[in-house]
């Protein structure tokens, strides 16, 4: 069967793809990649589609050895490296990769995931219909370990892709004030759009929480317990703005100031510990707005992904600017 097997990975790998939807009610978490644009990336580039589970790297890297048959390869992230057999792949594309052949995910520069995809996805065992994996109930599994077996499904014959490097968007990590702004004091908001504040090391895929300026209650800091979603930004007693991410729980006692987007979402996931966070606040319509323009520019990305054979034709190769450079031959 065709499929990777584990050789050395970081204590955060994991499978995920985009998310265990309809079972909030019943206090499930909904899980799923942290950064679903390069998720969707590297799913597009390996022939899947977007929300096709994939391995999830956290800032470690990773090694994988190919066991048998031979598959479409591709990697996306923020800084993220890939290397097959020894061989650098360039940024956007996607390889072919041999029994035998080494995977190397390089440990991640400039962001804290990366993602790993295979061309048809994993062969693994659904919970509750996804293949994702909520690491504090066990739900979906467990974190990858060194031996770790990955079948993969029977991949799709035939091309290769690549595409451009996108834009880097920049900014401010955007927010909707509420749902409970009238339990913090007037300045509180206003503190929280000025900031800075710095993602703690006390972070993960549940939430980060975030050094700064401390907001103050305008009365008690506990709520009766309801709904939260990945975006989320409680305040405890500490005053300490906590953003709620992928593997948040359902349900929550503490006040929340605001919710950070959708679109921005995977910015602040990728954003490491010990770096700086500013934020801005915007209306529903602006979030809203934004959302369908993020879809988009994810949509026109992919449509500019191109496919080439797996044995490229002279007229590919004579496209593919494959001249580095030139040097004097003295």
């Amino acid at each position: 069967m065709t499929g990777l097997r584990v050789i050395e990975c970081g204590a955060g790998t994991t499978i995920q793809d985009w998310g265990r939807f309809g079972f909030r009610r019943f206090g499930v978490s909904t899980s799923g990649v942290m950064d679903r644009d390069s998720a969707a990336m590297a799913n597009a580039l390996a022939g899947n589609p977007p929300g096709t589970a994939c391995v999830e790297f956290q800032m470690a890297g990773g090694r994988l050895a190919v066991e048998s048959g031979t598959v479409v390869i591709a990697a996306s992230g923020q800084g993220c490296k890939l290397r097959i057999g020894g061989q650098a792949i360039p940024d956007g594309w996607s390889a072919r990769s041999e029994p035998g052949d080494l995977i190397e995910v390089r440990p991640v520069r400039g962001g804290v995931y990366a993602y790993l995809a295979i061309g048809g996805g994993f062969d693994l065992p659904e919970a509750m219909g996804s293949l994702s994996v909520h690491r504090r109930s066990g739900i979906g599994g467990r974190a990858l370990v060194p031996g770790d077996r990955l079948p993969a499904r029977s991949p799709e014959r035939g091309k290769l892709s690549r595409v451009a490097a996108a834009s880097e968007v920049s900014g401010p990590i955007r927010f909707v004030a509420g749902p409970q702004g009238d339990h913090f004091t007037d300045d509180s908001l206003e503190l929280l759009a000025c900031g800075p504040f710095t993602v703690s090391p006390d972070s993960d895929r549940m939430a980060y929480r975030l050094s700064g300026p401390r907001l103050r209650h305008a009365g008690d800091a506990n709520i009766v317990s309801d709904g939260v979603l990945a975006g989320s930004i409680q305040v405890p007693g500490d005053g300490i703005p906590t953003v709620l991410l992928r593997d948040c729980q359902t349900t929550g006692g503490y006040p929340k100031i605001a919710t950070v987007i959708s679109a921005d979402l995977g910015r602040l996931a990728q954003t490491a510990p010990g770096e700086v966070v500013r934020f801005a606040s915007v209306t529903l319509g602006e979030s809203i707005a934004a959302a369908r323009r993020a879809a988009e520019r994810l949509q026109e990305r992919m449509a500019a992904i191109e496919r080439f054979p797996a044995e490229p034709t002279s007229e590919f190769l004579l496209s593919a600017n494959l001249v580095g450079g030139v040097t004097a031959g003295r």
